[in-house]
């Protein structure tokens, strides 16, 4: 089934010719069906490729996916322009008396910071704490990852000493876990951070187990028991180019950067990288949208239990 994207919408070209189904909102309104409905908060710079990103990977499943884009108004995109914003994105003001089967959460720049010194943190606190009633679950990636574990948690991110940057091994920590359904013992996901989560800190919260880390990268895939809330720390949406472009970027501001680790061919970065993280990437997506959206997700949406008093809304 199709993910359900508007038809102006950039990404719709980009997917269509990769055969990914994509469906327009006119015809969706005569199928009978209850679509997914799924919020992507994006918070990346870089709109239009990251939403494409996103929208490659939930359109890779069974299940027809209704996404609305979400953007940050408290804060003003530099990168993107207003126009597209007007006609494809929403306001959380515009959803906040909506609710949603899922809710994505992207990376964003800024990690170097503390959280409370981001532009937009009183109005991300905000979506937090209204998607613990008004969202089935949550997938946070990257920063969001840490943001929302800090947030819940109160789990702090540290400094690394050099940004954690290219394609790293990871191991499988629950091999029978729902999310992990099909992957390999080891797989492939990039990073691209300057801060990390630690175990210790993590293994303090009684909610939450440690699904997937990497001996290099650390901690990779952490969800909470009842699978309401997901945390990965990689990027495994990213395309191909994706890191290469970073790492230009780095070196046209001439920062004191290191070749992305297992990237590019023979650490030549004038060879094209091979992607060798995709399959697992779309297998993690569909994984969570089947196991943890799909099939526990009440279908009226309004039956989405407080996390207070465990009652639905009426």
């Amino acid at each position: 089934m199709p993910v359900r994207i508007p038809e102006t919408l950039p990404a719709r070209v980009i997917l269509e010719s990769e055969n990914i189904f994509v469906i327009g909102e006119n015809r969706a309104r005569h199928q009978d069906i209850r679509p997914l409905r799924v919020a992507l908060l994006n918070l990346m710079p870089t709109k239009i490729v990251t939403e494409t990103q996103f929208l490659r990977l939930l359109g890779n499943s069974p299940l027809q996916v209704d996404v609305t884009l979400l953007h940050m108004a408290s804060h003003r995109s530099k990168n993107v322009s207003e126009e597209h914003l007007i006609n494809h994105y929403k306001s959380f003001a515009q959803v906040r008396r909506q609710k949603f089967d899922g809710l994505i959460i992207t990376g964003a720049p800024v990690e170097e910071l503390p959280f409370e010194d981001v532009d937009y943190w009183p109005e991300l606190v905000e979506i937090m704490d209204w998607a613990e009633s008004n969202v089935f679950a949550s997938l946070f990636i990257c920063w969001g990852a840490q943001a929302g574990l800090y947030h819940y948690y109160g789990i702090p991110k540290y400094p690394l000493p050099e940004k954690m940057f290219g394609v790293f091994p990871h191991r499988i920590l629950e091999p029978y876990h729902e999310l992990l359904r099909g992957f390999d013992d080891v797989f492939l996901a990039p990073h691209s951070r300057y801060t990390e989560i630690r175990r210790t800190d993590i293994e303090r919260v009684p909610q939450l187990a440690i699904l997937a880390e990497s001996e290099q990268a650390g901690i990779h895939i952490v969800t909470t028991r009842d699978g309401q809330k997901t945390f990965v720390t990689g990027h495994s949406e990213y395309d191909a180019l994706t890191l290469k472009e970073e790492y230009d970027r780095d070196l046209g501001k001439e920062l004191s950067i290191r070749i992305p680790v297992n990237y590019f061919p023979d650490d030549d970065p004038s060879r094209t990288p091979v992607v060798r993280w995709k399959g697992h990437a779309t297998l993690f997506f569909a994984n969570w949208l089947n196991y943890h959206v799909y099939e526990n997700t009440p279908y009226d949406l309004r039956q989405i239990p407080s996390p207070l008093t465990g009652k639905a809304a009426r």
